[in-house]
């Protein structure tokens, strides 16, 4: 089976890398969809962080990764993947995954898995990482070593 982790990942953190590492040992291929959020404004372009997360994940031999612009059950649909995986850090996560989910499946016929954070990286979130970089912060901690340097460098 065929599943799609989603999301900006600006930057991939930690807790990123730790649904995707799970969802690889759930599902026979993962494909990590990064999108373009009209919503946010992104501290990082696209390219940048497509390979951002290509290098991060390149020890998983059944994990690609893919830019996605549009609405993820289109690229569900054209990657023939039938499930979303999402990561929920809390109780607000989990209610607007909810909310998603059910967007989702009435949209494009698409389930949605909801990983809970594990601990040790539940309250690590791309937001309190780009605070930390533009302060002059070491976001080392909190992002995996190639986006630290990836960081420093654009930075």
């Amino acid at each position: 089976m065929k599943a799609v982790v989603s999301g900006s990942y600006d930057p991939f953190t930690l807790g990123h890398h730790d649904i995707v590492a799970r969802a690889s040992q759930l599902f026979d291929e993962v494909i990590v969809a990064v999108g373009v959020n009209l919503g946010k404004q992104t501290m990082f372009d696209l390219d940048l962080r497509v390979e951002m997360v290509r290098t991060a994940v390149a020890g998983f031999d059944n994990v690609s990764v893919a830019a996605m612009e549009g609405l993820l059950v289109d690229f569900c649909r054209e990657h023939q993947a039938n499930v979303v995986v999402r990561g929920a850090r809390g109780g607000a996560d989990f209610e607007a995954e909810w909310s998603m989910a059910m967007m989702n499946t009435s949209l494009g016929e698409v389930e949605t898995v909801v990983l809970p954070a594990s601990t040790s990286v539940s309250f690590i979130s791309s937001t309190l990482v780009r605070s930390i970089a533009r302060a002059g912060g070491d976001v080392s901690p909190y992002v995996p070593s190639n986006v630290s340097a990836l960081m420093q460098k654009e930075l």
